[in-house]
């Protein structure tokens, strides 16, 4: 027979087993980011979760296609993708429409970067989809030592002077863009068949001068050391600029005149998080200043709550948007690459 009562013996027993043993501790929120190197240092999110109390698991990519494979096959609950990319991620209902007016950082962010409508691909059908955390623009880089003056326009590239010394980036769509950008295209991201043809002739002239065609800022630096280069196309901008003087390069760095074309990488929820909650404190907490002046000591990024040097250029970026036609551009820059004189186009 089961007694009802505990005796006096038992109790105090019970009582020393559980101050002997705590109690379990109460479960963490966690917050799984996506992002690019940088972007989450360690002690960057080791403050996060002091202050809000969670666990944070981060995980980098390392490419557009490696950031759509990973969105697409684990779960995050927020994750860093340039403007131009974002909108795939929108197609496929991969991202989640968030409130800038709860983010009180946004607030406090440049005024370019607080009108998110004025900004292409942060908003469809009136709701808004990222908010912009840094950014770099595809300037011109020169050599200080070699050049007396610095280059104004984008079309140094091709003067005959620097035959064999320019450093130019291997992608399709940037390429083509940048000539559209230059030969003054309605929209540089849209081209014609006939302003493709066009740019594929530029492009193929261009390559007499190219010593080659870099493909991360890591090899251009090399590059640059080894050999007498004049001028690079930054396709890493500042973050690329800062790597070359690292390494002792003498270099200037100049936003052409007809403007630069430029990525800007945002804070997007994904359309699944755990914990978008977690998520939007997560994105007001990297437009601290503090936080966001992390980003450019250490890496070389502007970024969207402080001036940077040379901050008067920036209204002449011209934002990544999706190409028209990128399957086409493949086939002509391979084409191009391959060595194809100008008039096979």
């Amino acid at each position: 027979m089961t007694p009802r009562f505990l005796s006096l013996a038992a109790i105090a027993a019970i009582a020393l087993i559980a101050a002997l043993c705590p109690a379990p501790a109460a479960a963490q929120d966690i917050l799984r980011i996506l992002a690019w190197a940088g972007y989450a240092d360690a002690d960057t999110v080791r403050e996060f979760e002091i202050r809000h109390g969670a666990a944070v698991e981060v995980t980098y990519a390392n490419s557009d296609d490696d950031l759509w494979y990973k969105i697409n096959s684990a779960a995050y609950d927020v994750f860093a993708v340039n403007t131009a990319e974002l909108q795939r991620y929108i197609d496929r209902h991969l991202v989640q429409a968030l409130d800038p007016d709860r983010l009180a950082n946004h607030a406090r962010q440049l005024p370019g970067f607080r009108d998110l409508h004025a900004i292409p691909g942060l908003v469809r059908q009136g709701q808004v989809f990222a908010i912009p955390y840094t950014y770099a623009e595809m300037g011109l880089i020169y050599n200080r030592k070699t050049m007396a003056e610095a280059p104004r326009s984008m079309a140094a590239m091709w003067d005959p002077a620097y035959r064999g010394r320019v450093l130019a980036f291997n992608t399709s769509n940037h390429n083509f863009s940048l000539v559209g950008l230059l030969l003054g295209a309605a929209d540089p991201f849209r081209l014609s068949d006939r302003e493709l043809a066009t740019a594929a002739r530029e492009l193929a002239k261009l390559r007499r001068n190219v010593l080659t065609f870099y493909s991360t800022a890591e090899e251009a630096v090399e590059l640059f050391t080894r050999h007498d280069v004049a001028l690079v196309f930054g396709n890493y901008g500042s973050q690329q600029l800062k790597a070359l003087r690292d390494a002792g390069a003498d270099v200037g760095y100049v936003i052409p005149q007809e403007g630069a074309l430029a990525w800007l990488d945002c804070w997007a929820i994904t359309g699944n998080a755990g914990n978008p909650a977690l998520a939007a404190q997560w994105i007001d907490y990297t437009l601290e200043p503090a936080v966001s002046e992390r980003l450019s000591i250490r890496h070389g990024l502007a970024n969207t709550v402080t001036v940077q040097p040379g901050g008067e250029t920036r209204q002449k970026l011209v934002w990544l948007e999706p190409v028209a036609n990128p399957e086409l551009q493949k086939r002509l820059w391979d084409r191009i690459i391959s060595g194809e004189p100008p008039e096979a186009f």
